[in-house]
């Protein structure tokens, strides 16, 4: 296992919280836990320091971070310019089977939204798909990196019922503009879902 298996495998349980923010990323304790060296360990941690997904403290070495107040709100400023332009994008570019992946994914949520945690995993593979679907690299590379940093935000706005249900309704809302070719309606529904999110996370902190 190599420094960028390492990396992608602790992201996956950044994203899984089996690591959380204030958590201690020891080089032993992993190289352990994934039964390899010190080495990959190091080209992993600092691959995820350099994504920001690790810092240096003082006495405790390297740690993931938390992030502050004003930080949540730039995240959340950003993820609404930026997938508002994807959903602007996806509906004057999205192929048919896009858009048909797109709804399949808010039908199937329609069924599953008391369960939480498939709705979280759900949620993530529809704005990914979302942003694949502006047919933009760049836009993607950007949403990407962004999405980094929401994982190290505690827990998930979806963890209420009220805001699972209006979240997908709000996702069916942005495919409906898509389907339609509205590109003012789309980019509007994305803001607007992504504005509602920002507002249940600063409700949770």
């Amino acid at each position: 296992m190599n420094g960028s298996e390492i990396y992608h495998r602790l992201i996956g349980l950044i994203e899984e919280r089996t690591l959380k923010p204030g958590d201690r990323l020891r080089e032993a304790d992993l190289a352990e836990s994934f039964g390899v060296s010190r080495t990959p360990i190091r080209e992993g941690l600092k691959r995820l320091e350099a994504q920001g997904l690790a810092v240096h403290e003082p006495n405790r070495g390297m740690v993931i971070p938390t992030l502050d107040h004003n930080q949540i709100n730039e995240v959340y400023f950003m993820r609404e310019v930026l997938e508002g332009t994807a959903a602007g994008l996806a509906a004057k570019h999205a192929s048919k089977p896009e858009i048909e992946i797109l709804q399949d994914l808010v039908d199937t949520d329609r069924k599953r939204v008391a369960d939480t945690d498939s709705l979280v995993r759900s949620n993530r593979e529809f704005h990914r798909r979302l942003c694949l679907a502006s047919h933009n690299r760049y836009l993607v590379d950007q949403i990407e990196h962004l999405r980094l940093s929401l994982i190290l935000m505690a827990g998930t706005t979806l963890d209420t019922p009220e805001r699972r249900e209006t979240a997908v309704e709000e996702h069916a809302a942005i495919v409906t503009a898509i389907a339609g070719g509205n590109s003012d309606a789309a980019e509007a529904a994305a803001r607007l879902h992504i504005a509602h999110a920002h507002k249940t996370r600063l409700q949770q902190i």
